[in-house]
């Protein structure tokens, strides 16, 4: 598959219309590695799906879902593990202040959704969405963007960056990607 490049300030249209005449559920995954921007730009998407479609869509960000520092691997699983699963679809919500596991939250299974953050398209996801996006930013501006959002993922950055390589290395999400967003 050959990704369509668009520009981050024509992402969200590109998306739209790509999801455009698939008609029922939108099942959208967005990927990148950190500090590239998914979280800003799956709101984005959310406000701008929400306009155009009159629909609420169900945004899952894997901050949320990833069991610790040492969790991308298992955040991925997720995704299609219980995620976009047809039966009672959803995730256990991990609780970072207490490192542990928290409260289940479910997924309506009939409203569309995105889910967004480094692991959510692999080889296994990527036939389960309408939209698979890529956001590709060099490494040294994410490192700095990230680091600057959240000063204590310093020591975590290398530990991290370990496992987005992994995942990178075993699926090569923007090889599966519709679109592949540009700085």
């Amino acid at each position: 598959m050959t990704a369509t490049a668009v520009p981050r300030d024509g992402a969200v249209r590109a998306v739209l219309d790509h999801a455009a005449p698939h008609g029922g559920r939108g099942v959208l995954l967005l990927d990148g590695g950190s500090g590239a921007g998914k979280s800003v730009l799956a709101d984005d998407i959310s406000a701008a799906w929400a306009e155009a479609r009159g629909e609420a869509l169900q945004v899952v960000r894997l901050d949320d879902v990833y069991p610790g520092w040492f969790g991308l691997a298992a955040a991925s699983a997720a995704v299609t593990g219980t995620i976009l699963r047809a039966a009672d679809p959803g995730y256990r919500r991990w609780d970072w202040e207490l490192q542990r596991p928290g409260r289940w939250v479910s997924i309506d299974p009939g409203r569309s959704i995105l889910v967004e953050g480094c692991g959510s398209l692999t080889v296994a996801s990527a036939p389960l969405a309408h939209v698979r996006i890529w956001l590709n930013l060099a490494e040294p501006v994410r490192k700095v963007r990230a680091l600057a959002r959240d000063v204590g993922y310093e020591p975590w950055w290398d530990t991290w960056a370990v496992q987005e390589r992994r995942h990178w290395a075993e699926n090569r999400p923007w090889e599966l990607a519709d679109l592949t967003v540009t700085p």
